[in-house]
């Protein structure tokens, strides 16, 4: 028989695999080492550092049509990219509350991207790893074997799944199918120090901001329980339907950590559902020292944590576990005919995408597991306890120094806290914090964050960084008073 004509294009068919596969191993060893060297001299380079405008200015060139050499492109990487990150791998790295990456989890991320695969499902490797990776959070914070869990892109989502489960779980209707039109009218509760995301949640469900009700909180920060009580009542009374309690294991502002135990008798003398935001303070219960802290994490209906913090897996991955794991298919599960289980071959494993938002899943389980494997669960264990003695340590300095004010209670590894030298009022008081947390960024000393306290302008130290050591925190406190002594004069 003739062989088949092939088509007009094949002589030229074209692939994105190189031509030359020594050059590139040259390359990839290169690029390693790079990256190695880039590491072990962190303390080397500034925090922070403003990109000067002819870098910046690059990244406004069109869109490129022909091809350039690898080399050339990595050349523009060192030369553009790498030189100024945000910063967050950097032990006076302390702004907002991140995690420090590790270079295992980035081989991690490499070899996740060179194997490829799509984790919506299947029966293969990394489908595998991504449920035991699972399985070892749900064990981490005492959870049962019969949860579910899935893994997500951080914590604003893996909030967002457990808030969407329990609208459904509690609405009292088949809300899938008639939507939240039908629904009566749901009620959230949560304390007026929750994440920003849980108003994101409210209001992608449908449910509007107004469905969030904010309670006091106590001097601690703390959620005032027979506070929530009374509105849970005051909701019932006039008709609304209040259906679950939002629990912070870790404030975003403080780290302040609500009671659980009486959170949990309460939603369950209420018959609510409880959630627990734990993406800041969930790990604790791995810390041998402070896991006492959390307790009545493990009674917890859904429960956000997430790994690329205390954990230090690179960014990103969060999780979201829940308690019912047949509740928790039931909210996301679809099957149209093209995602069909089989009894055997590829499809018959299990469809991951059945338990989240998204069908094609990058494998950031592996970064996890492979970390974890290498160092231990006790040793991050040990690290969180680390973190949380150097908040403390940071806080005796503070409650020492006549000019420096702690502005809240240190309940973990976030310490609130402001250069006060007298006589400033409100205003000045913001202004001089403002410029100190500036100076000490453009000048990549250290890298704080600020808030706000009932009105108090403070700046913020939240120490998530396997890198930090003591000498680290002496020194900001040092270039704190420094600038402080300086600038106030300036500022009254």
């Amino acid at each position: 028989m003739d062989a088949k004509p092939k088509p007009a294009y094949a002589a030229a068919e074209e692939t994105l695999d190189p031509d030359d596969w020594k050059g590139i191993q040259r390359i990839a060893h290169r690029l390693v080492d790079d990256a190695v060297v880039h590491l072990r001299d962190v303390r080397q380079r500034p925090v922070w550092q403003e990109m000067p405008s002819e870098v910046r200015s690059r990244f406004r060139e069109p869109l490129p049509l022909h091809p350039e050499p690898l080399d050339a492109v990595l050349a523009a990487v060192a030369r553009d990219v790498m030189p100024y990150p945000m910063g967050n791998v950097h032990p006076r790295f302390w702004a907002w509350y991140m995690g420090s990456g590790n270079l295992t989890g980035a081989f991690a991320d490499f070899l996740a991207a060179i194997q490829g695969s799509n984790l919506g499902g299947g029966d293969h490797a990394a489908a595998l790893v991504d449920r035991q990776v699972v399985d070892w959070c749900k064990h981490m914070v005492g959870l049962p074997e019969t949860a579910s869990g899935t893994l997500t892109s951080g914590g604003s989502v893996a909030n967002l799944i457990g808030l969407t489960i329990a609208r459904n779980v509690m609405s009292g209707i088949d809300l899938r199918e008639f939507g939240v039109s039908a629904a009566p009218p749901l009620r959230f509760y949560g304390s007026d120090q929750i994440h920003s995301c849980h108003r994101k949640a409210v209001e992608t469900l449908g449910l509007g901001n107004r469905a969030l009700r904010r309670i006091e909180t106590d001097a601690g920060f703390r959620i005032d329980v027979p506070a929530l009580r009374r509105a849970i009542e005051e909701d019932r009374a006039a008709g609304l339907r209040p259906a679950c309690i939002i629990a912070n294991a870790g404030a975003v502002n403080t780290g302040a950590i609500d009671d659980l135990e009486a959170l949990a008798d309460l939603a369950a003398e209420q018959k609510l559902w409880f959630h627990v935001d734990g993406c800041i303070g969930a790990l604790i219960a791995i810390a041998p020292l402070h896991r006492s802290l959390v307790a009545g994490l493990n009674r917890a209906d859904s429960l956000a944590l997430d790994p690329h913090k205390w954990l230090h897996a690179p960014f990103d991955v969060g999780c979201c576990l829940v308690k019912d794991a047949a509740a928790h298919r039931a909210t996301f599960a679809t099957m149209p005919e093209y995602l069909e289980s089989a009894s055997r071959g590829l499809a018959s494993g299990e469809w991951l995408h059945e338990y989240g938002l998204q069908t094609s899943r990058g494998f950031r389980a592996l970064k996890v597991w492979m970390t974890l494997k290498e160092h231990g669960v006790e040793k991050f264990g040990r690290l969180i306890d680390q973190n949380i003695d150097q908040a403390h340590y940071l806080t005796r300095i503070i409650e020492a120094e006549p000019r420096l004010s702690l502005m809240a209670p240190t309940t973990i590894n976030i310490v609130c806290f402001r250069y006060d030298p007298g006589g400033l009022d409100e205003a000045g008081l913001k202004a001089l914090n403002a410029e100190i947390m500036l100076q000490l960024q453009e000048e990549g000393v250290a890298v704080l964050s600020d808030t706000t306290l009932r009105g108090r302008h403070c700046l913020r130290a939240a120490i998530c960084n396997h890198r930090t050591r003591h000498e680290d925190i002496d020194l900001l406190v040092a270039e704190v008073l420094q600038r402080g002594d300086r600038l106030q004069f300036a500022i009254k």
